[in-house]
């Protein structure tokens, strides 16, 4: 058998290499419930930085980044609600609609009712 010039690389760990067999080994010991509501509450997180909520405030602000995120939680939730519990979907619908609401607040020219992010799956988001 002979050598590549990558092969020795490729079987050293390196620090820089994520390890994509233990990753697997890991996230097959968790649960679905767990994934949807980490993935959610990271796109919760994002969309308010982007949204200029956090202590830096307007510094990351931008409104059609906070828009796509806001989106997609919406449709990981109307996706994903009927997967996980009231006990974990109520609190995460009510932090989507914040985030609906604080980005019509943030606009400078609001979206009509029905057509702000996430609204496709939301309805209207009102005040």
């Amino acid at each position: 058998m002979s050598e590549t010039p990558h092969s020795h690389a490729d079987a050293t760990p390196s620090a820089e290499a994520p390890d994509f067999e233990a990753m697997t080994r890991d996230i097959a010991e968790v649960p679905a419930v767990e994934v949807i509501v980490t993935v959610a509450v990271n796109l919760m997180s994002a969309a308010a930085v982007k949204l200029g909520l956090t202590e830096e405030g307007d510094e990351h602000k931008d409104l059609d980044e906070a828009r796509k995120l806001i989106h997609a939680l919406a449709g990981l939730l109307d996706a994903g609600v009927t997967e996980i519990s009231s006990f974990h979907a109520s609190p995460l619908r009510d932090g989507l609609k914040s985030l609906q609401l604080a980005f019509r607040e943030a606009s400078f020219v609001p979206d009509e009712p029905g057509k702000g992010p996430g609204e496709k799956y939301t309805g209207p988001v009102y005040g």
